[in-house]
């Protein structure tokens, strides 16, 4: 271009716009003052004309036989303001036959659009434009490059000006550069760049009084719109008022907002929405389910389903009437009355409802209000030789809902043998929340307006491959314990970055790999864009799914978000990590153009390759996006090749974590429940129990494949149990199968068993639905297998059969139904072996659900959000494993004092390295402030061995504490112990194991373990009897008609005696005068405000 290129160029550009735009109208009206479209159905036709009908009747040919249908009605003028254009209009042929529709489908007509009203745009440099929305100047060049996210120029992105409707002015050259002539430098044009899977880019023209100017910018990926704020479940009277408010995120951010009231749009010009609906002078038919779907250039985004209820304003919020609710008894307390070992002292189900509000419409309501006890009935449950008090709910109300906090605990662990990955870091987002101890264990408290747990473990020690999971929580409350498997990094390997590169994926024995990534050379270029042409070191580390062992290391949920805002799941055939870095520097290093090599042998359902893609994980939503797809190679890689392989095409930069799924839309879901025992009773549900399912991959011909998965799932147990996603099929009972296991605090729990005897009534489904299912356990070939699992194959419910409409299997549609099923719907069962372990509340409390909380002064446990538990060590010599009870009521608070609080039983647990010795950790009350934080009560505590047992010696320091903290509990009876329990966290010197959580599960937890180990801060299982012990119990058996001094002293008619000292023995004159009556106490004389407890006399 010679001296005043720039110029000419401008003025092409700026006329380009006026020659187009009065060619194309003269042309139009040309054409149309000769001939009018003719088009007929059935036939390809050339745009041919037709002379134009009677300007009156405005149609070709009068509709008299009825074969054709009315016309549409006349189309919007094409032409500009003030000059003529053309409007078209069209019809159908209702004619069975093509040969009657022989008259013309569409035809137009010539218009002239309305007059030209003034511009009243002006432009402080430069001219209106024609259209009058964009100001142009002639002699102004802007200058542009674009670049992608790590440097590399970004070609073939399009720009455009932002104007009433975007103008296409030019796309970037292969260097990511752009020229655009014309453009008013006055700091109020704006640029909009787009390029596929990158968020658009948005830049004003800079301001300036020079002829040029230079701008720069660099994409950043696309992003899915992402809920971060989902509206939550509300209840109000009629004639209140709500708001319900949805947030997201993503790039670009989205900046359009939809609501669906039962899944109809809500119109938004008359409800004026965005992010926040807002629902004034609420109507009962208002109530329902409503949801917000966000949207952006990017995509769409669906929230969870909130319920909204509303009530009458006279009707109760809760029903009144208490719900059946069991709970077990102590062994020796048998009800003759309902012939076992259960009383119903009911409970109110924990739910929202409409109590009292203030004014204000918030998102989160200011107070929450749930449905629970307000009134409760003492009474009194007959024993074997004594009364248990009880508390039964005798009213439910609405009221303000118990605070709760949810917590998270996990250990994290190699995949292939459980090596534990030592002070590794746990990130949410791009914030630190956790570290994992030595032994892999980690816990965090979940912030309060999460809705999603997504969660990387990054591994410090680089032994690991960093792993990113998203983890269900209670957010009710309570802990919920994960079992966190990685993979180990594959070791580096060296390439040459000018040479082509092939990676193998998969390396099982006997088996080609699934596929392999070529990676061209001159591939590699470093985080600035610059390309790099040394050594570079490689890690890929793939998730083989033919291996089965290596489902639980399965990154994320597997699920991505179509089109429509809906979360879809995907089905694995392999995933795979990757790693460059410069073999001098360690730097990072970023590919471009690299092609995956499918195997197609390995995808087994021929209807998954047309829908295989190639996707990549968004760390911080936990959600796959799709990368692009896969097509058949055009040609054989070598002449030899047999194989037909699918080739997709990525690139590496930010990201590099990346899947070979395929979508799928045959689901189901699987209603199984957790069980405290094989009882299998509604009251003894378990809440918080992870179950997992493991979607086992067919072979063709829907052969079950045990040995190959495609997807990994984890729900929670609720108070009805919980609905786990599965694939399955309707054509083919085989097609699918699931592998179905449950955990709770990490222990395994066991499934019914399917041999050598086979129960319905006992797995829970009925016949002919279980056989169609084919139930079986993990060992029902093996009895040497553990029992912690079961495998089924995913028949989908036939909608016209009676038997498979009540569960277990219920279709992807009818999720509701599974979740609302009753306890005797179909349903498979886990349950926990029963352990030797009993606890009974006076005021019944569930540890699985913090929100059956009770304000009590008798509650054992005083506040809802911290939970102290207690455990005193007890030392058993004797030939046998004996139960150990503690009978723990109030001792010093005057709401409490002389009532139960509650009792816990356990038994013994014999010492491996000592013959006749056991020892028990048994709970005891602690004391502390009860609930009101009024005033502290010490716990009287007596710990009695059943049997036929002598107390032989008590903790030094222990006795010596309770000594030094008055009021001292009167020990006569030397086969039991009574103590006020200490106020102070004592420790394993002492014999007494404290512990403070959130969670009553986990405190106990804890302090069960420190109790084992006789330590105060370590764990065991294994009982270690000659540490941290309080107190020591002789319960060795006698020869039958020998009798013992101690059984002649028991039979000896009693006489008075001053109390008892720590070996058993009465403590002589000369030992209580040696304290100088400080601190006497007298024997056998308890105070009068607390029995059994005996005080500091008045005087000597």
């Amino acid at each position: 271009m010679g001296p005043g290129g720039k110029m000419v160029g401008t003025k092409a550009w700026v006329s380009f716009f006026l020659v187009l735009e009065v060619t194309s109208v003269l042309g139009r009206q040309m054409l149309l003052t000769q001939s009018v479209r003719r088009v007929q159905p059935g036939k390809r036709t050339s745009s041919t004309f037709a002379k134009p009908a009677d300007p009156l009747d405005g149609s070709l040919r009068r509709n008299t036989q009825g074969i054709w249908s009315p016309w549409s009605p006349w189309s919007k003028c094409s032409a500009a303001c003030g000059h003529a254009g053309v409007q078209t209009r069209s019809r159908t042929c209702l004619a069975e036959s093509v040969s009657l529709c022989d008259e013309v489908a569409e035809e137009g007509r010539l218009c002239m659009d309305q007059s030209c009203t003034a511009c009243d745009l002006t432009c402080p440099m430069g001219q209106v434009n024609a259209d009058c929305d964009a100001c142009m100047c002639q002699d102004f060049v802007l200058h542009g490059a674009v670049s992608l996210p790590g440097g590399a120029p970004a070609s073939g992105a399009t720009v455009y000006l932002l104007t009433k409707t975007p103008k296409l002015l030019t796309q970037t050259d292969s260097s990511g550069r752009f020229r655009v002539p014309g453009l008013c430098p006055d700091g109020k044009s704006i640029l909009k760049i787009t390029k596929t899977k990158f968020a658009p880019i948005k830049l004003t023209v800079p301001k300036t009084r020079l002829k040029a100017a230079t701008i720069k910018a660099e994409f950043i990926r696309a992003e899915t719109p992402y809920i971060v704020m989902n509206p939550e479940t509300k209840a109000r009277k009629a004639g209140q008022s709500v708001s319900l408010c949805c947030k997201a995120t993503g790039k670009p951010r989205p900046d359009k907002f939809f609501w669906y009231h039962n899944n109809t749009l809500l119109d938004p010009s008359l409800y004026k929405h965005e992010s926040k609906l807002v629902l004034r002078n609420l109507r009962r038919d208002q109530a329902g389910a409503y949801f917000c779907k966000a949207q952006s250039d990017a995509g769409a985004a669906k929230s969870h389903v909130a319920q909204l209820t509303v009530i009458a304003p006279d009707e109760a919020p809760c029903n009144p009437i208490p719900e059946s609710y069991l709970i077990q008894l102590p062994h020796d307390c048998f009800q003759n009355a309902t012939n076992s070992f259960y009383y119903d002292v009911g409970h109110c189900p924990v739910k929202t409802c409409a109590g009292q509000q203030d004014n204000g419409i918030r998102c989160r309501d200011a107070v929450e209000n749930c449905c629970g006890i307000s009134k409760t009935e003492e009474r009194e449950i007959q024993c074997s030789g004594y009364t248990l008090p009880t508390k039964v709910a005798k009213e439910c109300s609405c009221q303000r809902c118990t605070e709760t906090r949810s917590i998270v605990r996990g250990r994290v662990s190699a995949a292939d043998n459980g090596e534990p990955m030592r002070f590794g870091h746990v990130y949410l987002g791009n914030n630190r929340v956790s570290m994992t101890g030595y032994k892999g264990t980690f816990t965090l408290h979940v912030p309060q307006d999460t809705e999603r747990l997504v969660l990387t473990f990054v591994d410090r020690m680089q032994k690991f491959v960093n792993t990113t999971k998203v983890l269900p929580f209670n957010k009710k409350g309570s802990a919920v314990f994960h079992e966190i498997k990685m993979l180990r990094r594959k070791e580096p390997i060296t390439l040459e970055a000018m040479e082509t590169n092939i990676i193998p994926l998969g390396d099982v024995a006997g088996e080609d790999p699934v596929a392999e990534l070529e990676i061209p050379s001159k591939s590699f270029y470093r985080q600035n864009g610059e390309p790099y042409t040394g050594r570079v070191e490689a890690s890929v580390t793939f998730v083989d799914p033919r291996n089965i062992s290596t489902a639980t290391a399965a990154q994320s949920d597997l699920n991505f978000i179509n089109d429509e805002g809906d979360t879809f799941p995907l089905r694995t055939y392999g995933m795979f990590s990757v790693d460059f870095r410069d073999e001098a520097t360690s730097e990072s290093l970023n590919v471009g153009k690299v092609k995956v090599h499918l195997d197609s042998t390995q995808v087994k359902m021929p209807e998954h390759v047309s829908m295989m893609k190639l996707w990549s994980l968004n760390p911080d939503t936990g959600l796959w996006e799709e990368e692009s797809d896969f097509k058949f190679e055009s040609q054989r890689r070598n002449k030899r090749e047999d194989r037909t392989f699918l080739v997709g095409n990525m690139e590496i930069r930010e990201r590099r974590l990346f899947n070979l799924d395929v979508p799928e839309s045959r689901r189901c879901f699987i209603k199984v429940r957790a069980y405290r025992s094989e009882r299998f009773l509604p009251s003894e549900q378990i809440q918080g129990v992870v179950v997992s399912a493991i979607n086992l991959e067919p072979r063709a011909g829907f052969s079950s494949n045990p040995r190959a998965w495609g997807r990994f799932d984890s729900v929670l147990t609720g108070p009805n149990g919980a609905c786990v996603p599965a694939f399955c099929d309707d054509q083919s009972p085989d097609a699918y199968s699931a592998y179905v296991l449950a955990s709770l605090a990490g222990e395994e729990l066991e499934a019914v068993e399917s041999a050598p005897k086979f129960n319905p009534n006992a797995i829970g489904v009925p016949q002919p639905y279980l056989n169609k299912l084919k139930y079986r356990r993990t060992d029902h070939e093996d009895p040497q297998i553990k029992k912690t699992a079961f495998q089924i194959s995913m028949a989908k419910p036939r909608p016209n059969s009676a038997e498979e409409s009540n569960g277990p299997i219920y279709a992807f549609e009818n999720l509701q139904a599974c979740e609302d099923a009753p306890p005797s719907a179909a349903h498979f069962r886990f349950y926990q072996i029963e352990g030797d372990r009993y606890d009974y509340n006076t005021v019944p409390f569930n540890e699985f659900d913090p929100m059956s909380w009770t304000e009590d002064y008798l509650a054992w446990w005083p506040k809802p959000m911290e939970f102290r538990a207690c455990y005193i060590k007890v030392k058993i010599v004797g030939s046998q494993e004996v139960n150990v009870r503690s009978r723990n009521m109030g001792g010093t608070h005057r709401q409490t004092v002389g009532k139960l609080y509650g009792i816990r039983d356990v038994k013994s647990t014999r010492d491996r390295d000592q013959p006749n010795v056991s020892s028990a950790c048994l709970e005891f009350k602690c004391s502390g402030m009860l609930y009101d934080q009024d005033r502290v009560d010490r716990t009287l505590v007596k710990i009695i061995p059943q049997g036929s047992c002598r107390r032989t010696s008590v903790n030094p320091m222990l006795h010596e504490y309770l000594v030094n903290h008055l009021p001292l509990a009167v020990n006569n009876d030397t086969s039991a112990y009574t103590m006020l329990a200490p106020l102070d966290p004592l420790g394993h010197n002492y014999g007494i194991y404290t512990v403070t959580d959130q969670d009553p599960r986990t405190a106990k937890e804890i302090a069960l373990g420190r109790c084992f180990d006789g330590t105060s801060d370590g764990s065991s299982r294994v009982m270690k009897s000659n540490v941290g012990v309080a107190l020591t119990f002789n319960c060795v058996e006698r020869q039958v008609g020998r009798q013992s001094a101690f059984q002649y002293l028991e039979s000896t008619p009693a006489r008075p005696s001053p109390a008892s000292t720590v070996s058993g023995r009465a403590p002589s004159r000369r030992q209580r005068a040696s304290r100088g009556g400080q601190r006497q106490w007298l024997g056998g004389v308890a105070s009068p405000g607390f029995p059994g407890v005996a005080q500091q006399p008045l005087s000597n």
